[in-house]
This record gives structure tokens, C-alpha cells and sequence, in this order.
């Protein structure tokens, strides 16, 4: 593989969080978290472009991933507003999985002249041409979650490879040492940088500890697509024969493992995913997926909307602090970032997790189909 044009090259300016990552749970954000203390956010300090009285366009891929319009858009205007004492607008759109569509959503928003946009690419190559047009026109762009091609101001997401690692890592010690474990590999979209770095973080973990009999992209991160996949492996593998599978995230999780209780599994052998959704969450305390990433969404949104405002705003100290990371993407180098870490989430922490962020509450996670098995883990006293 070659890494420089399969995932973006991250250069840490602090010290890879590797360790702390996979065992602290994500912590609530805070301005002291970002490294924004001792005076630093201070008005005093700052040479504001613009008061409070702004408008932040931001741009979501899909609905299909619970997360968006659940967490990462609500969050994201509610810090906006907290920030701008109220006198903020967020002006918001969903691509609904359409490359087209965001781009005419973007030169929407610039049309309006919105101050600043954040997005989430549904293609991170086909958003330049509009990532162009913003910055012609003097909008700044930050990338959110997945990195945009063009010439962006400033990205946030979480520790792509470090989720492919913790993935990776935690199959590979469930299956033990033993290379001759076969498992299937359904990787995301390879429309999206992010899944090259899932799969390469995997990998760092996989290669030389186990077997991969089968490999996937899934195309548009759909779990459809993903069940006629993982009906393929099962065909050609055996399904005896499949001692594990990594699945990039929870909508290719339940894919496969559905496609495996079609195909009569008396045990559903170790599944990955990533995101913690709540259907995620309920088949790891039934034991049907064996793990997942948490992603603080929370710590995420409330960092891009201290990053768009403190931009807008013209407070560059807040903003550096914002971004002490660098990542190269395809078209641009030194992009000012911010790397989110991220957390294993098994059935051992799982009230350590999505349920002390207040992500979901033990009543939502433990319905009576899943009463007994919360009870078992503790979950439910």
C-alpha cells in the first residue's frame, strides 16, 4: 500500500496518545481541555473581526448515521450559541449521502455569505471545487470528521488510525495469537480518507496476528451493500470457518452480523464496529458484537464550534490552541488540526462511557428485550 496517497500522513506536534486513549474514557470538553488557560481565551487578548452576531453554516453527510442529527448538529449549535451569548445563528444542511447535493449546499451558503462553514464530506474529493469557491469569496472551511479535499482552514475528528488500532487490537485479543484465525475484512466507503486510515490502524494490529480471507469495501458506508458482502465471504469462507470479523462501524457490524444469523451461526463470532450506536450498544450487552469505538461527539462538535467562532472572531491564540495538531491531506499540507482520542467500549465500561457522557441512559439501552442481559453485566442493579 502506499501510504502517502491511501491516508493522510498526521505529524503530531505532541506525543502520540495511544496509551491514554484506549483506557480513559472520554472526559467532557472543556476550554482548559484545548489548552485555552491561564488568560488565554481572554477577550482582552483577542482582536475580534466580528461580534456575536454570526452565522456558521455546517453541512452533515447523512442521516443514516444516527449520530449527525442526534448528536453532532444539536451540540454543535448549542455550543455555538453558548459562545455568542445567544446572538449566533447555525445554518444547517444534510446531504443525505449526495456528493452533488453538499456542493450546492456549500455554494448555498456562500451565496448567502455565511461567516464560516464546517463540513463533513460525503466525498472528500468531489467538496474541493466548493471548498474553492468559499475560500475565493473569503469564507473560511474546517473539516469535520472526514478531510476535505481544497483549501481548507483548519480540520477536527477523532484519531482516524488510532480507531483502526483499537479495532484491530481488540480482535486480535479476543482470537488470540494464533495466525491462522481467518477473519473478514469490511472496510468503509473508499470514497472517504477516513476508512484508508481505519483500515490502515487496523492493519498496524491484524497483520502477521490472524488470516484475512475476505476483504470488502463497503460502498457509500451501506449496510445493504455491506450484507451482500459479508453473503459473499460467508459463501466462499465457510461460515464455520470465520473465527472473527473487523467491521469499519456499527451500521457494517449489524450487516454482518445479520448476514450471519441468516446463514444459521450457532455463535456470533467477534464483531467490530465503531461509533456506539445504541442499536451497537444493545448487541454488545446481548454478547451478538463483541465491541465497538466510543467517539465523544460532544468533545468533538463543542471543539469545531470553539474553532468557527474563535475564526470568525479573529482570536488566532484561541484558534492555535484549538489546533495542536498538523495533517496533510491529497491537495494541502500543515492543515491546522485537532485529533479527538477515542475509547474501546466493551460490555466492562459500558456506564463508563456512552451513559456517564449522558449519550444514552441505562433505561434506553436496558429495554425489556435486554433486561436480563444488563442485568447480567451489571448494567441494570
Amino acid at each position: 500500500m502506499n501510504t502517502r496517497n491511501t491516508r493522510t500522513r498526521i505529524r503530531r506536534i505532541a506525543l502520540r496518545r495511544t496509551a491514554v486513549a484506549v483506557a480513559a474514557s472520554a472526559a467532557a470538553f472543556s476550554l482548559a481541555s484545548c489548552g485555552v488557560v491561564d488568560g488565554v481565551g481572554d477577550e482582552s487578548k483577542a482582536s475580534p473581526t466580528k461580534g456575536n452576531d454570526i452565522t456558521v453554516g455546517l453541512l452533515m453527510p447523512d442521516k443514516e448515521t444516527a449520530r449527525y442529527e442526534q448528536f453532532d448538529y444539536p451540540i454543535f449549535k448549542a455550543k455555538v450559541l453558548e459562545l455568542t451569548d445567544g446572538k449566533g445563528t447555525v445554518q444547517y444542511a444534510n446531504a443525505e449521502k449526495d456528493a452533488k447535493q453538499q456542493n450546492r449546499q456549500l455554494e448555498q451558503m456562500v451565496a448567502e455569505k455565511v461567516d464560516i462553514v464546517v463540513v463533513d464530506a460525503v466525498d472528500s474529493k468531489a467538496i474541493a471545487s466548493a471548498v474553492k469557491k468559499a475560500k475565493d469569496a473569503g469564507i473560511p472551511v474546517i473539516a469535520y470528521d472526514r478531510l476535505a479535499q481544497g483549501p481548507i482552514d483548519a480540520y477536527i475528528s477523532f484519531d482516524n488510525e488510532l480507531v483502526g488500532q483499537v479495532q484491530g487490537r481488540a480482535l486480535v485479543e479476543k482470537l488470540g495469537t494464533s495466525a491462522a484465525s481467518k477473519i473478514v475484512m469490511m472496510n468503509g466507503s473508499s470514497t472517504d480518507p477516513n476508512s484508508a486510515q481505519f483500515k490502515a490502524g487496523a492493519m498496524s494490529e491484524l497483520q502477521d496476528a490472524v488470516t484475512i480471507a475476505k476483504e470488502y469495501d463497503t460502498k457509500d458506508w451501506d449496510p445493504k451493500n455491506a450484507k451482500a458482502n459479508m453473503e459473499k465471504a460467508i459463501a466462499a469462507v465457510g461460515l464455520d470457518n470465520i473465527a472473527g470479523v473487523y467491521a469499519a462501524n456499527d451500521g457494517i457490524a449489524g450487516a454482518v452480523i445479520d448476514a450471519l444469523k441468516t446463514a444459521g451461526v450457532s455463535k456470533v463470532p467477534p464483531v467490530t464496529g465503531q461509533d456506539a450506536d445504541l442499536d451497537a450498544v444493545r448487541r454488545i450487552v446481548s454478547g451478538d458484537q463483541y465491541m465497538t469505538v466510543y467517539k465523544s461527539y460532544p468533545q468533538e462538535a463543542d471543539a469545531a464550534a470553539e474553532m468557527a467562532v474563535a475564526k470568525i472572531q479573529g482570536r488566532s491564540i484561541e484558534f492555535d490552541a484549538l489546533t495542536r495538531d498538523k495533517v496533510d491531506s491529497p491537495t494541502n499540507e500543515n492543515i491546522p488540526s485537532q485529533l479527538v482520542p477515542v475509547v474501546a467500549l466493551t460490555k466492562e465500561n459500558i456506564e463508563d462511557t456512552v451513559v456517564k457522557d449522558g449519550i444514552y441512559t441505562v433505561k434506553q439501552i436496558c429495554t425489556s428485550k435486554y433486561r436480563s442481559a444488563c442485568q447480567e453485566i451489571g448494567l441494570l442493579k
